[in-house]
This record gives structure tokens, sequence and C-alpha cells, in this order.
């Protein structure tokens, strides 16, 4: 982590609020959620986190699932649709309790019009 924040060293260290983030770096391919849009006009737009008591801790084991909790549409500045998609994960123990939430906001930007 390259902290020298004691909190982030030795045996009860906790991990940066922003560290469940990289959960998905380590997804087996087809477990995480496709929202559909196109990647060459993706924007990742807002990402909130919610913790359910002390921080998780390194070394402890969580289990993510994603689900797209919610879509919309905005018209564009430029014109055209923008299209976003809200995506929640929720973080478990082994025994099933909720220890954190992301939600991500994702946004498809519209294509860009083709000039006459």
């Amino acid at each position: 982590m390259q902290s020298d924040n004691s909190a982030y060293d030795g045996p009860d260290a906790i991990v940066p609020p922003t560290f469940l983030i990289t959960a998905g770096q380590w997804a087996p391919p087809g477990a995480r959620v496709d929202v559909g849009f196109n990647r060459a006009r993706l924007l990742h737009g807002e990402q909130e986190y919610i913790f359910h008591g002390p921080l998780p801790k390194a070394g402890d084991h969580l289990t993510a699932r994603e689900k797209v909790v919610d879509r919309f549409e905005k018209p564009g500045k430029r014109g055209g649709v923008m299209r976003f998609a809200v995506v929640a994960t929720e973080f478990r123990t082994g025994e099933g309790e909720l220890v954190a939430e992301a939600h991500a906001t994702f946004i498809e930007t519209a294509p860009k019009e083709k000039s006459a």
C-alpha cells in the first residue's frame, strides 16, 4: 500500500476503504455483471461504499456478489442519450454476514453523430 500509517501494517491491519474496488480484478470470467454498454463509450461516474461494522482486516475472506439495481437514461449535453446503470456489490463473510456494499454508477455516452 506504500502507506506509513500504522493502521495498515501488522497482523491487525485494516484494509483501506477503497481497496474493495480491486475485488473485480480477481473475479473469474463471467462472474461480473455485464451492463451491456459499449466499452468504447463507457465512463465510471460514481463510487460509494457502505460499511456495516468495522473495516475489513488483512486476511479476511469475503465473497462478493454483484447485481444491477437501477437503469435510466438522460439526454446528453452534446446530443443523443446517455445510459446509466447502477451496480451494487455485496461483500459477505463465509457465515453470510454483510460486511460492506459498493455502489458503482456506469455511464454509456451517446454515440458521436455523423456529420453530413
